[in-house]
């Protein structure tokens, strides 16, 4: 099965579709009316459908398991077709199609067995997926596409070359994944006006958002938020609490980081982690969502954007 564990829970919905063809209108009567000598069509093959949803990870090897916490099952007859549709609903990391076009195979195959002794031309027809909802996909058009960002290494021991910098490449090449042009990089050590420095030009730069990675946990160098946080205009908390508690389900030390978020005019501000997981771990939570900021901030403000 592919990693989904640096994905994010949201809530996923799927709705599929099979289709029951019958012979002849006597089945459709018979099944109707609850003549049916093997039982009520109907209800064997819902509870059928069910139990095929919950099975669909022990027969679809590379489907993972995942909490199914709603299936809707529901018939339309027209003339001499059943049309089936299944209705998934969970709250997960990845999507539940496979789940809901497998119940529907489940109810369908049901139909057929329970209706073969009275019709003996009986066919399923197509079994598709009719909609699916939830993860990034449902929000890839939502984001601009012509952003861009300046990253902010925040390390005296990175700055005078002792160590490598590989939190700020690993926030660089998420960027650049989410389509976000990296225009600025720099190392700068552990001190209050050397951050303040780079949020002044970087602003007056007009870029979209400024990353910083280091100076957010409890060392007495540790200066990042506290440096930043005055010049914010507003300051925005459910960011890195989302942040925080996406790490905080990964390792039980997100708690200690005290990375903030806020605007500057036009410029979206984000202290990290200064290691490589925190960051890591801090862009697989926020990006690509948190790029909806900026069609926000443009449809309610209609300053002028610095040149």
């Amino acid at each position: 099965m592919i990693d989904i564990t640096h994905k994010p829970t949201t809530y996923r919905t799927a709705l599929a579709e099979a289709v029951v063809k019958v012979s002849l209108p006597e089945t459709i009567e018979a099944i109707e009316s609850n003549r049916v000598p093997k039982g009520n069509v109907f209800e064997m093959a819902k509870a059928a459908g069910l139990l095929g949803v919950k099975k669909t990870p022990d027969l679809i090897p590379d489907c993972h398991p995942l909490p199914v916490e709603y299936t809707g099952i529901s018939y339309e007859v027209l003339d001499l077709e059943i049309r089936i549709r299944v209705e998934i609903g969970s709250v997960y990391k990845t999507g539940v199609e496979v789940e809901a076009m497998h119940g529907a195979s489940v109810v369908a195959l049901t139909m057929y067995d329970m209706l073969k002794p009275i019709d003996k031309k009986i066919e399923i027809g197509v079994i598709r997926l009719v909609e699916k909802r939830g993860g990034k996909s449902d929000f890839a058009d939502t984001y601009r596409r012509d952003l861009s960002a300046a990253v902010v290494v925040c390390s005296d021991s990175i700055s005078s070359g002792k160590k490598e910098d590989r939190a700020g490449k690993v926030i660089m090449d998420k960027l650049k994944a989410c389509n976000v042009k990296v225009t600025g990089y720099d190392i700068i050590p552990d001190e209050p006006e050397a951050i303040r420095e780079k949020v002044q030009v970087y602003c007056a730069l007009g870029v979209d958002l400024l990353i910083y990675t280091g100076g957010t946990g409890l060392s007495a160098r540790d200066v990042t938020p506290e440096t930043i946080a005055p010049l914010l205009d507003r300051q925005m908390p459910g960011v890195m609490e989302a942040a925080r508690s996406y790490g905080q389900a990964r390792t039980p030390y997100s708690m200690l980081s005290r990375g903030i978020a806020g605007t500057i005019g036009h410029t979206l501000v984000l202290t990290l982690p200064g290691s490589t997981g925190g960051a890591t771990e801090t862009m697989d939570a926020l990006f690509p969502s948190i790029l909806h900021v900026f069609k926000i901030m443009r449809g309610a403000s209609h300053e002028k954007r610095p040149e």
